[in-house]
């Protein structure tokens, strides 16, 4: 079945992206990653993996509606979780969602073929196929928000690693030893350059009272020199670790999303400007280091994506 323009109607896919604060759902057109509409809800993850899923899938029976409307039928849904998901498909971590275990993928075949797919591999892959990164073979993706995750792209393709675990950038410790007084050091990266800890890091200095990242940020571009010094560092932080990826995977370019990644000003300067000091080749040290283009949407479009190749790769099975 085509619609007047000859499109297919089931050219159209679900995505959800499922984060810690909101879930947020759309109905993609996959030949041009446009959204035709779009939800938002609440994720209160506290209630449990549950009373989340159940959530997840009204959403997505909502949003299955308003594509009816639309005369837009869709072909599968895919789902992005911040969680660790491996190669079959299932999620192996619960960190910020209490999926783990669950049959995700199996709760949501009532909308035809579903993915379950980690967020940061999601938005990558829609810069890989409708953002910043279409002009690429390969590039490294950096997402910075609640979290901070990277995932290498070749070919159009997210690196997922042997166990799907090819993404945890700033997670863990970077154990060392103060050469001046001996004591064990473990910075962890997403605890000094994230949203939640420009926050807590400003709070802390007695500066303010922010609730968000984007106030810290807000403060800084005002002149508050607390922010500032909170803002530059974790900017400066956040550039030595990617400068350390670049000299590791030598990618063409480095393209960052997420809320506080393509935020701008004094962190994205301050960014910039570590990660060209510590890019090791000369070669490598004026490579693109780029804004993602895609927006909040990202996520959303790249789990359609993600729903709609494994639905074509199925009729091609076929």
């Amino acid at each position: 079945m085509t619609t007047d323009n000859g499109r297919r109607t089931t050219d159209h896919a679900i995505g959800l992206d499922v984060g810690g604060t909101k879930i947020a759902g759309g109905v993609v057109a996959l030949d041009t990653g446009q959204v035709l509409t779009r939800r938002m809800i609440p994720t209160r993850a506290e209630r449990g993996g549950d009373a989340v899923l159940a959530d997840a899938r009204a959403l997505a029976e909502a949003l299955r509606a308003d594509a009816g409307h639309l005369g837009a039928g869709v072909c599968g849904v895919g789902i992005g979780v911040p969680e660790l998901v491996d190669l079959a498909g299932n999620i192996t971590s619960g960190h910020t969602i209490a999926w783990r275990g669950l049959p995700v993928r199996e709760r949501f075949g009532r909308f035809g073929p579903s993915v379950v797919e980690s967020d940061v591999r999601a938005h990558a892959l829609a810069e890989a196929r409708y953002g910043a990164g279409r002009s690429f073979k390969q590039f490294v993706f950096v997402t910075v928000g609640t979290g901070i995750s990277s995932c290498l792209v070749q070919d159009g393709i997210p690196y997922a690693g042997a166990r799907g675990n090819a993404l945890v950038l700033a997670s863990s410790p970077l154990t060392t030893a103060c050469t001046t007084c001996g004591a064990k050091l473990r910075p962890v990266l997403e605890e000094f350059a994230s949203g939640p800890a420009l926050v807590a890091r400003y709070n802390h200095a007695g500066a303010g009272t922010a609730a968000r990242g984007q106030d810290v940020l807000a403060a800084a571009e005002a002149g508050d020199t607390s922010a500032m010094h909170v803002v530059f560092t974790a900017g400066e932080a956040l550039g030595v670790s990617v400068g350390w990826l670049i000299n590791v995977l030598d990618p063409e370019a480095v393209i960052v999303g997420g809320g506080l990644g393509s935020a701008g000003g004094l962190y994205w300067k301050s960014f910039v400007a570590a990660a060209r000091a510590h890019i090791w080749a000369e070669a490598s040290r004026d490579l693109p280091i780029l804004m993602a283009a895609l927006g909040p949407d990202a996520g959303l479009i790249g789990a359609a994506i993600a729903a709609g190749d494994l639905e074509r790769r199925s009729r091609i099975r076929e």
